[in-house]
């Protein structure tokens, strides 16, 4: 028989971060209904999901287990036994020593570290100091510019926290049971990967540039956007990698990225045989933000 203790983490656990981090460093409100924030909860790392030039997503599931009593200062339970669970996406950014920032200084231009040290720093990157306010700076960027993509309506996962490097971010896709019948987490493919018919693409089409329509409003362009960083969560998409979201009135390099975006996408949804133009794309996105 096993001595552990089941109220408290056991290997690959942790107690939840959500109460330990500073309130604007959590996701806005309104909570999601899904959205574990006991503090009873265990958070158990599941695997990785994907990694990537800047950061690695792993899985993780936020679960209060069954029987655990309440931690300290946590709400009463609702008393029906159940465990309270979801599953969140742990993006961690590396420092500069091991990721590859590509394009840094055309995403960069216009952003500012809110102190001069950390500015300072960022410049000189052969110091360690900077390149980890480097990768603090991108994890903020990400966490930032989803939470104000979410608030404002655009098809983004929702930004559950951020402590450091790592953002927890809502985890897009289902859960299947495999052969033995235990449910298996199952992400949502990339947009590159569908077929969609002609009724899904258009449905695609429209919350896409609804999505592209919401940052630019917001003052944004993704800076990035392609077929692999757009989920199809069945009938939905879902946007995201947002750490290089670039500023369309203080980087001089905005149009140019944001015309790339346009061309991108665009070209997917040609090839499929939607006529869709890039350029008049463009002009909409760019009339909506100024």
């Amino acid at each position: 028989m096993s001595d552990a203790d089941p109220a408290q983490p056991g290997p690959g656990q942790r107690w939840s971060t959500w109460r330990s981090v500073a309130k604007g460093q959590r996701g806005p409100e309104p909570l999601p209904e899904w959205l574990v924030t006991r503090d009873a909860a265990f958070d158990t790392e599941l695997g990785i999901l994907k990694t990537g030039k800047e950061a690695d997503a792993f899985l993780l599931e936020r679960a209060v287990p069954l029987g655990a009593a309440p931690a300290s200062g946590d709400p009463a339970s609702d008393g029906d036994g159940a465990a309270e669970r979801c599953l969140l996406v742990a993006k961690r950014y590396r420092s500069l020593d091991h990721g590859q920032f590509h394009r840094g200084t055309e995403y960069n231009e216009g952003r500012r570290t809110r102190r001069t040290r950390d500015q300072r720093a960022m410049e000189d990157r052969k110091s360690a100091w900077g390149r980890a306010v480097s990768a603090t700076q991108w994890a903020d960027a990400e966490f930032v510019a989803l939470r104000d993509a979410w608030s404002a309506g655009a098809p983004v996962p929702y930004p559950v926290q951020i402590d450091g490097t790592e953002v927890l971010m809502e985890f897009i896709g289902t859960e299947e049971p495999d052969e033995s019948g235990v449910l298996q987490a199952v992400a949502a493919p990339r947009l590159t990967q569908e077929r969609p018919s002609d009724d899904l693409l258009e449905s695609y089409w429209e919350q896409l540039t609804h999505g592209m329509s919401v940052l630019a409003r917001l003052g944004f362009a993704h800076g990035d956007l392609s077929p692999y960083n757009i989920l199809a969560d069945g009938e939905r998409l879902v946007i995201i990698d947002l750490p290089q979201v670039v500023d369309l009135a203080a980087n001089p390099f905005s149009s140019e990225v944001l015309l790339r975006d346009c061309r991108t996408v665009c070209s997917w949804f040609t090839a499929r045989g939607l006529d869709v133009d890039p350029d008049a794309l463009f002009a909409d996105l760019l009339a909506q933000a100024f």
